[in-house]
């Protein structure tokens, strides 16, 4: 449970996701060819014959259609949907696989209509150097994604000045997925590090879009996302990314998953690297990372030491919003257990942190007032030299 507070979004997109996510570590094929005369992409775990699940879209509007079925020999019988559709009339696919790997059938429509499908398996070459920022992770995580983004352009759109950095927006047309680049007020080597970053964040959270809308197929999924820059002084780059999404569960769901860099390195800054309230020197905890500090240590830190003093600081800073609350209604922000994994970001004013409530208390998060100011973060340096503002 600890672990899904930490990562409230994203263990919730996985939740959802979870019968038809396929990662590299499992037996997962991804097969190209055709379907009548369309070209498509295909991705299919068959490691348990009585339930396979799987994916694929049409190259030419690489939208997800989800598929399940059942394998027996060399037959393979799908439904053009999730494993717990039970609409008789959605369209199937039988396949045989030859024995050169080739796989050949039909895919039919309850209204009579049938194309021919021929599919062949297809061994995905890692992209090189000169790929995109982040397609080398995508790749690793599932192939089938990294050949739909291969074919996907992204587009310029607006220009804007942020405290004195130019920059160049861009988009993704057919997720709407949005995100920045720094055009100037950084020296060149150092804007190259940074735009690394928020472009490989971009190509992720187009992945995110389509694992959502694939979740969301049966009713109509939702994943909508804006991106806000905060910070952007010598030492750090800092943006809030809110989503708000509906991917097929029991409710609609929302978030914040903001980017915190270091200007030096490029690199992405938790938040120990910045604040550490514990005795010895910071650790930096970084989920499934393996021989790091271990999650029940990183968690044991931030519930027993952390959130006391965040809620203290937060008392002295904002006294009247820190108020208990009158009636079990009202908002506890007294309640260290809501601040044991904020979300959290660079201003101008402090270090914002936003609590994390149960889904009954939701509308309690992102309150406008909760930043700490940065003297009380200079008197607790963590493990990486930034310059924090005045």
């Amino acid at each position: 449970m600890l672990q899904q507070r930490f990562f409230p979004r994203l263990a919730c997109l996985a939740t959802l996701l979870a019968p038809f996510t396929l990662h590299a570590s499992e037996p997962v094929h991804v097969l190209t060819g055709t379907l009548g005369k369309s070209p498509i992409v295909v991705e299919l775990n068959l490691a348990t014959p009585d339930d396979i699940n799987g994916r694929y879209f049409y190259e030419k509007y690489h939208k997800d259609l989800a598929l399940s079925g059942k394998l027996k020999g060399q037959d393979l019988t799908l439904t053009e949907g999730l494993s717990y559709d039970e609409n008789p009339d959605l369209p199937t696919l039988h396949l045989h696989k030859s024995s050169d790997s080739t796989w050949t059938g039909e895919w039919s429509s309850s209204k009579g209509k049938s194309f021919k499908v021929q599919l062949t398996e297809k061994t995905v070459a890692a992209p090189d150097a000169s790929a995109e920022p982040g397609w080398q992770d995508i790749y690793r995580e599932s192939a089938y994604d990294y050949l739909r983004l291969s074919q996907l352009k992204l587009k310029a759109d607006k220009k804007e000045t942020f405290m004195g950095h130019g920059l160049q927006w861009w988009v993704e047309p057919e997720s709407g997925i949005t995100f920045f680049e720094i055009t100037s007020g950084y020296a060149p080597d150092q804007a190259a590090r940074i735009n690394r970053q928020l472009r490989s964040r971009l190509w992720h959270e187009v992945v995110s879009y389509h694992e959502c809308m694939l979740g969301g197929s049966r009713m109509g999924g939702d994943f909508e996302q804006s991106v806000n820059p905060q910070l952007m002084s010598p030492s750090i780059v800092s943006l809030n990314i809110s989503t708000s999404y509906d991917c097929g569960g029991a409710h609609p769901d929302f978030g914040d998953s903001p980017l915190n860099l270091d200007v030096a390195t490029g690199q992405e800054l938790t938040l120990e690297d910045v604040l550490w309230i514990g005795d010895g020197k910071p650790f930096r905890y970084v989920r499934d990372e393996k021989g790091g500090t271990s999650f029940d240590t990183y968690s044991n830190y931030r519930s027993k030491t952390f959130a006391p003093w965040l809620v203290s600081q937060l008392q002295a800073a904002h006294p009247d919003e820190m108020k208990a609350p009158e009636n079990e209604d009202d908002c506890d922000y007294t309640d260290e257990s809501v601040w044991d994994f904020p979300s959290w970001y660079f201003t101008e004013k402090g270090l914002y942190v936003g609590p994390y409530f149960a889904r009954v208390m939701r509308a309690c998060e992102s309150p406008e007032w909760s930043v700490v100011p940065y003297s009380a973060i200079k008197a607790h340096p963590g493990g990486v030299k930034v310059q924090l503002p005045e």
